[in-house]
């Protein structure tokens, strides 16, 4: 927090991350994009992680383009050797990891009569199993960013209000983006793991904490379903479907000082799905 020379205190420092390194998983997605920006503008170097190499050095480009600091780890979330290699990288180039945004996540549409066990393994590999064995390797590179800084070192795991609730079947129609079995148990079990890793990682000063983003529709399942999103936007409170950068804010909220005394939390943006 910054306090000027007439003594105001200029809170929207708070929410900056200037000199610190952020790792976000699944950079390029349709979450991932903008909450990846939002850290870049916030003045963070962001560590832009995908399996897919082209579009990750696309939006490494955009960044520096615009003057902000951004590199590229090209591998597969759950491959833990690549985790290792990537992270000792970060050590020897920063000495430190201020945030991580596990962001990747698997699970392709279905229902309950087309889904069959590896679907279920493959979710609970990507959406549980990896964000722990990240947490678990970059813990020392946590505590080295959480001695330098007021709010401690971050972890923000995106979770899912499917996580909370069943989606509705009634909901879907045409647009085959019907959300499936183990898509919302593993969310479930990432939101339990996140009061966990709080709970045990708080005496380093490393905060854990998860969004769970409500209806976010895509433009692949709009074009296939136009009524697809009157049907989401009738069933929220707030009556409408969210936009991708209105995820910005609460990251930028949990990665930095501002919630220096928040952890443990799950933070719904979901226009008050979860809420009736």
């Amino acid at each position: 927090m910054t306090i000027s020379k007439d003594n105001r205190v200029d809170i929207s420092s708070l929410f900056r991350l200037d000199g610190r390194v952020a790792f976000i998983s699944g950079a390029t997605g349709l979450l991932g994009r903008p909450m990846a920006v939002a850290m870049a503008h916030a003045g963070a170097h962001v560590v832009l992680n995908s399996r897919r190499l082209g579009p990750l050095e696309e939006l490494r480009e955009e960044l520096k383009s615009q003057g902000y600091s951004a590199s590229v780890a090209n591998f597969d979330v759950t491959d833990e050797d690549a985790l290792r290699a990537h992270l000792d990288v970060i050590s020897k180039s920063f000495g430190r990891l201020d945030v991580i945004v596990n962001n990747a996540s698997a699970g392709r549409p279905g229902t309950l009569e087309d889904a069959d066990r590896p679907d279920f393994e493959q979710a609970y590999l990507v959406n549980v199993v990896a964000p722990f064995q990240i947490i678990k390797a970059a813990t020392p590179l946590l505590k080295e960013a959480a001695r330098k800084t007021r709010g401690g070192a971050s972890v923000v795991n995106i979770c899912s209000m499917y996580g909370v609730v069943s989606p509705d079947p009634r909901i879907y129609g045409q647009s085959r983006a019907n959300s499936p079995p183990y898509y919302g148990a593993a969310k479930a079990a990432l939101i339990q793991f996140t009061r966990y890793a709080a709970c045990h990682l708080a005496e380093h000063r490393i905060r854990v904490n998860c969004i769970s983003p409500g209806p976010f529709p895509s433009k692949e399942y709009l074009d296939r379903d136009p009524a697809f999103r009157e049907r989401l936007s009738a069933k929220n409170p707030m009556g409408r479907t969210g936009e991708v950068d209105e995820l910005q804010g609460p990251l930028l909220f949990l990665a930095s000082d501002a919630s220096s005394y928040v952890t443990g939390a799950n933070v719904a943006v979901d226009g008050g799905w979860t809420a009736w």
